[in-house]
């Protein structure tokens, strides 16, 4: 078995797979106060929910945007399963071949759920929309060339900012509001994320196709997919467990397994 962690800055993505099924995901929160043992306990506990013996695991694949966490989830592997993780990166074979300035700088994250999308989606160009902390657009031509993306604020921290940064507005719960035109300020704020956040996806992916000149498959994934793939119907695929997917393709590629 194998078993990929997408570390994130607000939560870990885990997922574990038996060949190619995957047959248990979850998420936990994300944190860099987070000790070794912390998070021993709470991927055993998942674990032990999803009725797997951790002497079963023989592989370990992390992606990874938190640098201060990659020493700690080394750790908690080498000691508790006796095995070395394996984390994504430029360095690794990527199945898509990073065409980008910098290839070391692309996160491990939009290389998976590119190499992700690659792979099943029969090798077609694509534009692959990220619904996380941040809302990510990666694409790739028709040769599998991986040319680069944009990166956005995503809805919670575009919340979080007004709230912090501004003396009388409120923190908000992300959802659909009843209307454009709010009628009082929590209204307001709720039309403004998520009807900025759909123009902004709509025009975005405009402006790639083209830029590039593809004709993509367009794909959403990360929390909020589903949430804004209900309103955008330009969406060709929801995927949202697309980054593990990606992660076991290139555990594959690399290890021969």
């Amino acid at each position: 078995m194998l078993l990929a962690l997408d570390i994130g800055n607000t939560k870990i993505f885990l997922g574990i797979f038996n060949g190619r099924k995957l047959v248990c995901s979850n998420r936990i929160s994300s944190d860099i106060r987070g000790t070794s043992g912390q998070y021993r306990s709470e991927i055993s506990r998942i674990i032990e929910q999803a009725e797997v013996n951790p002497r079963q695991i023989k592989g370990v694949i992390i992606s990874s945007v938190v640098p201060a966490l990659n020493p700690v989830f080394k750790n908690v592997f080498l000691r508790w399963l006796k095995l070395r993780p394996l984390f994504i990166s430029a360095r690794l074979k990527t199945i898509v071949n990073i065409k980008c300035n910098n290839p070391f700088e692309v996160g491990a994250d939009r290389i998976a759920v590119a190499a992700g999308a690659w792979r099943i989606y029969n090798k077609k160009p694509l534009i692959v929309v990220d619904f996380g902390t941040a809302v990510t657009f990666d694409v790739v031509n028709n040769k599998g060339d991986y040319l680069g993306g944009v990166i956005a604020p995503g809805m919670e921290i575009s919340s979080m900012a007004l709230s912090e940064k501004t003396a009388l507005l409120p923190l908000i719960k992300i959802r659909k509001p009843l209307r454009v035109v709010g009628k009082n300020t929590v209204e307001c704020i709720e039309a403004g994320i998520y009807y900025g956040f759909m123009g902004m996806v709509k025009e975005i992916i405009e402006r790639i196709k083209r830029e590039t000149g593809i004709a993509p498959v367009i794909i959403a994934t990360g929390g909020y997919a589903g949430f804004m793939a209900k309103e955008l119907p330009l969406f060709d695929r929801v995927h949202t467990g697309l980054v593990l997917e990606g992660m076991r393709l290139i555990w594959e590629e690399n290890m021969g397994t």
